[in-house]
Formats: C-alpha cells, structure tokens, sequence
C-alpha cells in the first residue's frame, strides 16, 4: 500500500516531512503530517500569481501591462532581474512568468509591491487556505529576524494546486495560463529528481537552508495526480532534495501501476 511505503521511508529519515498525495482521477488521498507549518520559502509565490491573475480578471491590471526596472528594486537570491540594467521594462505576465519558473525574488517583490501584502493574505483567506501567510518580502532578513516568517503547510499547497487543476480559483482560462507557467519550471532536481524526462510536471519549488519543498501537478499519459512534499531540519539541503526525489519516485510507481 502506497501510504504504508511512504511512511516507512519517512520513519527512517531525520528532520520534518509532510506529504499530500491527490489522485485526480477518483480523489484517492495520502495525507501525512499535512497541518504541521513550514517556513515557505518560494512556494508563497504561488499565492502571488494567483492573486496577479485575479486582479487581471477583474480588470484592475493587465498581463501586458509594463513594469521599467530601477536600482530600487534590486533583491538578491535567486533570480536574473537583479543582474540586468535599469531601464528594462517587462509585462506583468513576464514578471510573474520569471517569479514562478526561475524563483525570481526581485519579480515576486515587484508583484507584491503592486498586489499590496494585506490583500494578497486576503486573497489567501478566500481560497481556504488555512495557514498560509505572506509575512514579508523575499530577502527581507530584518523581517525574518523580527519573526516575520512565510508559511505554508502541505494541506493548503495541494489545495490551491486543486484549485488552479480544476480551474475554480478564478476560472480555466486563467487556470490555463497558470498551469503553463507552472510546466515551464526551470528549478529542478527534487520531484522530477528520480522520473523519466518525459514525465510533464506543473510544479513550484521552494528553499532555504535546511529546508527544501515540491508541490505539483504530475500528468501521466491516463492519470494526473498532486503531489506536494514538504521538509525542513534535514541532515543538508541535498538530503531534502533526495527526500522529495524519493517519495515522488514511490508516488510515481504506484499511480503509473494503478487501475
């Protein structure tokens, strides 16, 4: 049984994994350790986009709206708008488009300089999302010392994938777009660690030190399934990486397996 499998590998690991697995084909679920709240890391990102397509559904902004970078908005840690000259100018779906496949900090504090942070935890809220918070933005370390941390837990970062899959957090023409740029993700190495090349993931990673997570939409050639994996305090962030390698891999034999 997949759910058995899963939780004895996590019994032999060191640190915290939580795991939510969703067949989508008949809503077979796995839930383990699926309310205990992490650090986000890059995963809030999703809650971001899914905000900026909202506000374009409503009409406040447009995805070919234009943003001119400046030196005031240089962040570091990941990304490529921090290593390019002012002056550049991108659209909205541009920006978002780099937040999400590349983990674009100085894009994701763009979007939420816009967005305003109350109304994207708003936002949050509307879409059931229990513990999730935006408390600060990326590589605000005076923040983060203060205690302002972002949150997630693998209960909600399945839930809003579920929403984007079936189109219900605004609708499936935005859905769409979502997911496209969730299938476009160039940071790899943890779901996709241990599958076939071929295997299509719609995915979003996060990092920290110690702390490594996946989330996504798996679609196999007659099954799509979430899987979100979530770890912190392990042994190095190779370790986490090789944790959600290795419960994918188990989740992908058993689906690929499955009536």
């Amino acid at each position: 049984m997949l759910e058995e499998k899963i939780r004895e590998f996590i019994s032999g690991q060191k640190g915290n994994i939580a795991v939510v697995v969703k067949d989508l084909s008949n809503n077979d679920t796995i839930k383990i350790n699926e309310n205990l709240v992490f650090p986000s890391a890059s995963t809030i990102k999703l809650s971001i986009m899914s905000e900026l397509f909202n506000k374009v559904n409503e009409g406040i902004y447009r995805l070919n709206d234009v943003i001119e970078i400046n030196e005031k908005m240089k962040t570091n840690g990941d990304g490529i708008l921090k290593e390019l000259n002012s002056g550049h100018k991108f659209t909205l779906e541009e920006i978002c488009t780099l937040m999400i496949i590349v983990s674009d900090n100085m894009a994701t504090n763009i979007l939420i300089d816009l967005l305003g942070m109350d109304n994207i935890n708003t936002a949050i809220k509307n879409l059931g999302l229990q513990d999730t918070k935006l408390q600060r933005k990326m590589m605000d370390s005076q923040a983060a010392k203060e205690g302002k941390e972002n949150l997630i837990t693998a209960e909600d970062f399945a839930h809003i994938l579920e929403l984007i899959y079936k189109g219900e957090n605004i609708n499936a023409k935005f859905s769409e777009l979502m997911l496209n740029i969730l299938k476009r993700q160039q940071v790899r190495g943890r779901l996709d660690l241990y599958l076939p090349e071929e295997v299509v993931i719609a995915h979003k990673t996060g990092d920290l030190d110690y702390l490594e997570h996946d989330g996504g939409i798996v679609y196999l050639p007659d099954k799509e399934y979430i899987i979100c994996v979530l770890t912190n305090q392990t042994e190095s962030n190779k370790e986490g990486r090789e944790i959600i390698g290795k419960i994918s891999r188990l989740v992908y034999e058993d689906m690929l397996y499955r009536n």
